[in-house]
């Protein structure tokens, strides 16, 4: 037997405004939705999932590079896309918080951070070669 999905859940107090962002705004596709009457559901499409574990030492790495400074919590999602400048104005004009620009890395992407809806704090990157 092996996994065949990786789904992170994510609970949204404003669900709507998460919706919008993460489907509307960031493009990623709905697969289904569910409702009952104790509340709603969605599920979206982001492309192929990874699992990347890291120790804090290495967690401290990642934000120095990316923000210059420890911000993240023990869950952070990481978005692979085209254009991480392009993205990370959209995303910041639909109401993320830049918490910091696209820069590069010693790994060769160019990586944002943002604090999104739901309190999710994402990295866009960018590949670069």
């Amino acid at each position: 037997m092996t996994v065949r999905e990786l789904r992170l859940v994510v609970t949204a107090s404003d669900y709507e405004e998460a919706l919008r962002f993460y489907r509307d705004v960031l493009g990623l596709p709905e697969r289904a939705a569910f409702s009952s009457p104790d509340g709603r559901v969605t599920i979206l499409e982001a492309g192929r999932a990874t699992l990347e574990i890291t120790d804090p030492g290495h967690a401290e790495f990642i934000d120095e590079v990316e923000v210059g400074r420890r911000v993240a919590g023990h869950i952070r999602v990481a978005l692979e896309v085209d254009d991480s400048r392009a993205m990370t104005a959209r995303l910041e004009q639909a109401g993320a918080e830049v918490v910091a620009e696209p820069t590069r890395t010693p790994w060769n992407s160019l990586n944002s951070r943002l604090e999104g809806p739901a309190g999710l704090q994402l990295t866009l990157f960018e590949e670069l070669g």
